[in-house]
């Protein structure tokens, strides 16, 4: 008889939890479409139209997102080994956010062969399952599948898998859309994927500094079909000058928000009728050339000057206290592009000129790093450089004074201006310890 009640109380417990998850959908999946209209392309969803103000997160802040005013982000994969799918989508539908799904697809530069038909078949099969969980989520608005599939690849038969999933997805859901993110486009790419992978809602698009030149690639490549920038922002590491040793220049947090801006005014917002929506890179913190190349939010969460520009341009207004602005920053008198060597041990001057908007106190703090060698490919993960101490002193403020390293090699002197409002500005500086 206690086994019978044990049993019987297992199974209520089983249906209250099964009950709870499945209340969740209760209003159903959103459906989502895409419309021309005189030549313009829009997006409907549950026949409402519906612009896109995107951001790339994976990791992350949903609330600050919505906060600052953007209404969509899109992730990179379905289980991203911290939180299940569920959760984001759940979290994202408390905040009315809607979500593009990334789904994982294997990438020919990883070592995935097109050629192997089983290894393909399996794949399609093992993302059937993974988006059946999550398909009729009422936050879901369309998949993204696979990123950057063209990146150093050779094998167009990418595209014939690419196109056998969205025809998966397509039979198995009819209420969402399907794209997939390339990186950069050229006349042949989208005429492989025109050829190939014609089941495709859209294309998506990833550019950094060269997206102002994207609405003439479009037209170049002859794509009359909608399209979405699914990745764009910071000028890439690959974009900007370099060191006599190698080491890419960053731009500062101030240069970047202008960049952000400038670009979205040029090469984003004027495109709107084919352009559906855009997603900033990266809503979050990343670790790739350096800790603050291509996040908006610094590691201990503080909001940079492009997260301002992003809640200006989907709100149309200013944050109430804005983040400090970078002037210049100078090590031993000399900029970031002036080739710095040092001599090991060697005494110099570091110098800050930060303003605030706000009149808010600034603090300070400077680290030193090596060198970032632990170098991915596009976007692959990067180990961070460890940090340096003992080399700071009267850190704190605008300047400090900096030891070299007694190692010969390259380094970075890297800059935070705190405003006490969670916000901050940063700045690095390559230099080279000679013996």
């Amino acid at each position: 008889m206690r086994y019978l009640i044990l049993i019987t109380f297992l199974m209520y417990l089983g249906c209250k939890e099964k009950s709870e998850k499945e209340s969740t959908y209760m209003n159903g999946p959103s459906k989502v479409e895409l419309v021309q209209t005189d030549g313009s392309y829009s997006l409907l969803v549950d026949g409402e139209p519906y612009i896109i103000k995107g951001a790339g997160l994976e990791f992350g802040s949903i609330p600050e997102l919505a906060e600052h005013g953007g209404n969509t982000f899109r992730t990179w994969r379905i289980e991203n080994g911290q939180r299940s799918p569920i959760e984001v989508l759940d979290e994202a539908d408390s905040l009315g956010i809607k979500v593009v799904m990334g789904i994982e697809v294997a990438r020919e530069r990883h070592g995935f062969d097109y050629n192997d038909t089983a290894a393909v078949r399996a794949q399609l099969e093992q993302i059937r399952n993974d988006v059946m969980a999550i398909k009729d989520h009422p936050a879901l608005l369309m998949w993204g599948i696979g990123n950057e599939l063209n990146l150093r690849a050779t094998n167009p038969k990418v595209w014939d898998a690419v196109n056998e999933i969205s025809l998966m997805l397509h039979e198995i859901d009819t209420f969402h859309l399907t794209t997939t993110s390339l990186a950069g486009i050229n006349p042949e790419l989208v005429a492989d994927m025109k050829q190939r992978a014609p089941d495709l809602d859209l294309l998506s698009v990833q550019f950094y500094a060269d997206v102002v030149n994207l609405p003439r690639y479009i037209d170049e490549c002859n794509w009359t079909g909608a399209y979405m920038i699914t990745e764009w922002g910071a000028t890439g590491h690959w974009e900007v000058g370099t060191t006599a040793w190698g080491a890419p220049v960053e731009n500062n947090s101030t240069q970047k928000a202008r960049y952000y801006m400038e670009r979205y005014q040029d090469a984003i917002a004027p495109e709107a009728d084919q352009c559906i929506g855009s997603f900033v890179f990266l809503w979050g913190q990343k670790q790739e050339r350096t800790p603050t190349w291509y996040g908006v939010y610094l590691e201990d969460g503080s909001e940079t000057e492009a997260v301002d520009v992003m809640h200006k341009i989907w709100k149309g207004n200013w944050p109430a206290n804005r983040s400090p602005s970078v002037d210049s920053v100078v090590l031993d008198n000399r900029g970031a592009f002036d080739n710095i060597y040092l001599q090991p041990g060697q005494m110099v001057e570091a110098r800050a000129f930060i303003s605030d908007p706000d009149n808010d106190e600034i603090t300070y703090n400077w680290v030193v790093m090596y060198e970032s060698t632990d170098l991915g490919d596009g976007g692959d993960f990067e180990s961070t450089p460890p940090v340096l101490d003992g080399l700071v002193t009267e850190n704190g403020h605008s300047s400090a004074e900096m030891k070299a390293p007694q190692m010969e090699g390259a380094y970075r002197l890297f800059m935070y201006a705190y405003d006490g409002n969670g916000h901050a500005a940063h700045a690095n500086i390559p230099f080279f310890v000679k013996q």
